[in-house]
């Protein structure tokens, strides 16, 4: 969607999962590389457990490296995080809700504004709804063969 105020992309995901499983591959930050093809490099300052405060420098190809910093966590449910520079202000939501199945969906969103956020937002509007896409699908194969390792 394309509004006056800014681009926003999301995307959902159902996964043969539980939650539990889900927020360990996902909030694991520095492995994204190996399960969605849409990132190059991730980096998580400080290492260790995804926390408030916490730091992620992400590369993906076609798209200049971005650092955000997480702005809001409630760990096994969701975290955003925020990338502010002089005329744009992304924001990236993340969200898992257990489903009684023993899946989890993943919710997962980014909102562009700001002068220069919103017309970015939506040069880059195609690719960031592939790569939202890939990340959801990469997440899923991942998840869900560590539920089958896990049997």
């Amino acid at each position: 969607m394309v509004s006056m105020f800014g681009s926003t992309s999301s995307d959902t995901v159902t996964i043969d999962a539980p939650n539990a499983i889900v927020w360990d591959v996902y909030s694991d930050i520095e492995h994204w590389p190996e399960w969605t093809a849409s990132v190059t490099t991730a980096h998580l300052d400080p290492s260790g457990p995804l926390a408030l405060g916490s730091r992620a420098s992400i590369k993906q190809s076609r798209l200049p490296r971005v650092t955000w910093t997480v702005s809001h966590i409630e760990p096994g449910r969701s975290w955003q995080w925020a990338n502010h520079t002089v005329g744009a202000h992304t924001n990236a939501d993340h969200r898992l809700t257990p489903l009684d199945s023993g899946h989890t969906r993943v919710d997962l969103s980014i909102d562009q504004r700001g002068v220069l956020g919103r017309p970015i937002g939506w040069l880059v509007k195609r690719t960031t709804r592939r790569y939202l896409r890939m990340e959801a699908e990469g997440l899923r194969a991942r998840s869900e063969s560590m539920t089958d390792t896990a049997s």
